[in-house]
């Protein structure tokens, strides 16, 4: 059948995407002037990014005093990877975040790699007092000397405490606390407070594997456990663990999830973070989960983990929104890349097993300005084209049944972001090879990127994707499956193209359209 192309009138188009006045393109924020670098191409819009210069891996994710803390990789002398500091800003709703001054620099025992933060709430440190518990990061040394001269143990695990809710910072005249007898990847510590033990308990990753350890003060460390060498995913190097108790919804069950993010060996090219389903003793993690499970097919989702300390104990992650096979090259001038939006994370019955499933915080509501609810109708084989010029700062949701269809977001350049729901195959794809500005890496536009959907349940399933400036976010089932993914449009996304491809009515239910505001 021939396809036709019908473009809703305007009048029907202001009711169903809420719009009825045009509005600023999404570069665009409002007026002031301490916050004009906000409106450089491709800023975020309420996305987390640094003021200016390079940032990697979120860091030292803790709340405390009323403030969701967000220390991150950051170097700020250059928009590329250079000697590591931890940047550092707060949040009191995770939706809106406040800059603070760097909170670690480097020093003689090497560069500041990721880490964690915690609550002392019990003095053990002795570096507080029950009164005013400290705040203590825990991070991986790197020292550079000891790289360049061709050495394995030039990394070691660092403490550092804080008596004013993270506003300055004292490195532990002992360190580091965890030497290294010659793991060249040795890095990255998670830390929490373990019931079980009534002590510390730290993830290490080395190498191919996790380390676990354990100490009754944060100042000394003794190894218990490993897990991993013959589980899950191992193209690249292991990094970024972290390891927590969840219960499975509606149920009193408990297990337990490791999150390990590998660098290269994502399913769709580059850096991923796989997850494992378990249970944990106290000292030992176990799981009988043999292959790779990844928590975001998305190829720009890496590094992520979660908060500690977090009032009614959500589990809430964050991720970095890149990928190290071209994050060092994507087209910004003057800072470069971005965090995930915060997610909720949640454990859930998929069949026999459990799944992981990650959806944006209730609290990103707030910034949406929504648009009434619709029902869509596309004829078989037919196209609709909704025009909208707010793409760029959106949030798009709907439900469906079994029915495959095309999302083609584009613009007056005829650029392209193409999603694919392909349900008689059971797939997802996501094809960014003419969304924008490409010919920055040759990984950026290849592969295309794809996603199984062979366990989603029967019935009408719910479909979000949320776009800023230079991402794109995408959930089906409530954060069943993921995608994230980085884009770089010449010119904003105008218009909406849905391509029905079955032979059948597709029918879009709730579908509703909405404009995202800045937090900036």
């Amino acid at each position: 059948m021939e396809v036709k192309k019908v473009i809703l009138a305007i009048a029907v188009l202001g009711f169903l995407i809420g719009c009825k006045n045009k509005t600023k393109e999404p570069s665009s924020v409002k007026e002031n002037s301490e916050l004009s670098y906000y409106q450089e191409p491709y800023r975020p819009q309420f996305h987390f990014t640094p003021e200016k210069m390079w940032m990697n891996d979120p860091n030292g994710l803790v709340y405390h005093k009323g403030l969701y803390h967000l220390f991150y990789q950051y170097y700020p002398e250059d928009t590329v990877w250079g000697p590591m500091h931890w940047g550092h800003a707060v949040s009191k709703d995770m939706m809106h975040w406040e800059h603070r001054p760097i909170a670690l620099f480097p020093d003689e025992h090497g560069l500041i790699f990721s880490g964690s933060a915690v609550v002392d709430v019990n003095n053990t440190s002795g570096f507080g007092s029950p009164e005013n518990p400290a705040l203590v990061a825990i991070f991986t040394y790197h020292l550079m000397e000891g790289e360049e001269a061709g050495r394995k143990d030039f990394q070691t695990q660092g403490i550092a405490y804080s008596l004013d809710n993270g506003d300055t910072w004292t490195k532990y005249t002992g360190n580091p606390v965890i030497e290294n007898t010659g793991i060249r990847d040795f890095r990255d510590p998670k830390v929490f407070w373990n019931d079980k033990a009534n002590k510390w308990t730290m993830l290490l990753v080395a190498g191919d594997h996790l380390q676990i350890w354990e100490s009754p003060n944060l100042i000394d460390w003794q190894y218990t456990s490993e897990f991993g060498r013959q589980q899950g995913a191992h193209g690249g190097v292991w990094e970024c663990p972290d390891l927590f108790p969840l219960e499975v919804e509606g149920t009193t069950e408990k297990k337990w999830v490791l999150l390990i993010s590998i660098n290269p060996g994502a399913p769709n090219g580059g850096s991923g973070t796989q997850y494992f389903i378990g249970d944990f003793d106290g000292s030992t993690f176990t799981s009988d989960q043999q292959e790779a499970r990844w928590i975001d097919l998305g190829r720009d989702n890496y590094a992520g983990v979660t908060y500690n300390n977090v009032p009614n104990e959500d589990r809430i992650f964050i991720g970095w929104m890149s990928n190290w096979d071209y994050a060092r090259d994507t087209p910004t001038e003057k800072w470069r890349s971005a965090m995930t939006l915060p997610r909720k994370l949640s454990l859930r019955k998929v069949g026999s097993g459990y799944g992981l499933f990650n959806f944006p915080l209730e609290g990103f509501d707030g910034l949406v300005e929504k648009a009434p609810l619709q029902k869509v109708a596309v004829r078989s084989m037919d196209v609709l084209s909704v025009p909208n010029e707010n793409l760029n700062q959106s949030d798009l949701m709907f439900k469906t049944g079994a029915a495959s269809f095309q999302l083609i977001f584009t613009n007056d350049l005829k650029e392209k972001l193409v999603v694919v729901v392909d349900r008689k195959n059971k797939m997802l794809i996501l094809n960014r090879a003419n969304s924008g500005r490409t010919g920055f890496h040759k990984s950026f536009p290849d592969p295309i990127q794809k996603m199984p959907l062979s366990d989603l349940p029967s019935g009408k399933i719910n479909f979000r994707i949320i776009m800023d400036w230079s991402s794109l976010e995408l959930f089906v089932n409530d954060g069943q499956h993921v995608m994230t993914t980085q884009l770089f449009p010449t010119s904003p996304y105008n218009n909406l193209v849905i391509k029905n491809m079955e032979e059948n009515e597709l029918q879009l239910e709730d579908f509703q359209l909405s404009k995202v505001k800045s937090i900036w």
